[in-house]
């Protein structure tokens, strides 16, 4: 059978768990090397390392804290130092500090001032590293939030506002690289069993599931599968997108 990333080399941002770890597994399936970076979770980062390099490709965990942009260069230099190239940019390290009202006198500025740090400067300057090392005909896929294009509940003003930029972000970045044949996509997921929604997954209330048409949260495997599929080369020409893998919450 043949792998679709066979010979691919993938940078996943965050990927030593969630999400992104489901996505590293994914990609190494589909036959790709995978470069994972991580904050603090070194345990969880060499074991998503070791779940890779079970499946026959190469890996590779690198501490970098995407909340400094000035780590972003180096992150992209380890990576192309150790496997040689970057064929593919996932942007799926994120915070999420959220739960209070704009008008809150107790919401901790600072601390919501973070997810436009992590969320949006840093993504921004991960792009702009790996966009000068890309091989032409890559793939850059950023990992937003149905809340970027709704919101149905109160206190998400400031993470919905940095998943609400990528998006004209990610346009921008694929006009610039179309030339060489780079496609931008951005996938959208809703709800999923992560850390980062570990206070709702369990409990989600009515109004949150009648804003769904399918009423569950996601599967990691979906939203990866997603992310794959965008990555590959049957998604050659499809660049710029939005791609909602909520459960039809944008609808």
């Amino acid at each position: 059978m043949t792998k679709a990333l066979a010979g691919k080399v993938a940078l996943i941002t965050g990927g030593s768990r969630g999400l992104g770890a489901a996505t590293a597994a994914y990609f190494a399936k589909q036959g790709a090397d995978v470069a994972i970076s991580y904050v603090a979770s070194a345990d969880k980062a060499a074991a998503v390392v070791a779940q890779v390099e079970a499946k026959g490709v190469r890996a590779l965990a690198v501490q970098s804290d995407q909340a400094d942009p000035t780590a972003a260069k180096l992150l992209i230099e380890a990576v192309v130092s150790h496997f040689g190239k970057l064929d593919i940019l996932v942007n799926n390290a994120a915070v999420a500090v959220q739960g209070k009202l704009v008008d809150d006198p107790e919401l901790d500025e600072a601390a919501y001032d973070r997810n436009g740090q992590v969320n949006v400067l840093g993504v921004v300057a991960t792009t702009r590293a790996a966009a000068r090392k890309l091989t032409d005909g890559g793939r850059i896929i950023f990992v937003g939030s149905g809340v970027g294009s709704r919101v149905v509940f109160q206190g998400a003003a400031d993470y919905a506002g940095t998943k609400g930029a990528i998006l004209g972000y990610a346009r921008g970045v694929g006009r610039d690289l179309g030339s060489r044949n780079i496609t931008v996509n951005v996938v959208q997921p809703g709800i999923m069993p992560t850390d980062m929604a570990a206070d709702v997954k369990d409990h989600l209330p009515p109004s949150l599931l009648d804003a769904m048409a399918i009423r569950r949260i996601a599967t990691l495997e979906e939203v990866a599968a997603t992310i794959g599929f965008l990555a590959g080369p049957d998604a050659g020409y499809i660049t710029g997108a939005v791609v909602d893998v909520s459960g039809g919450y944008t609808i």
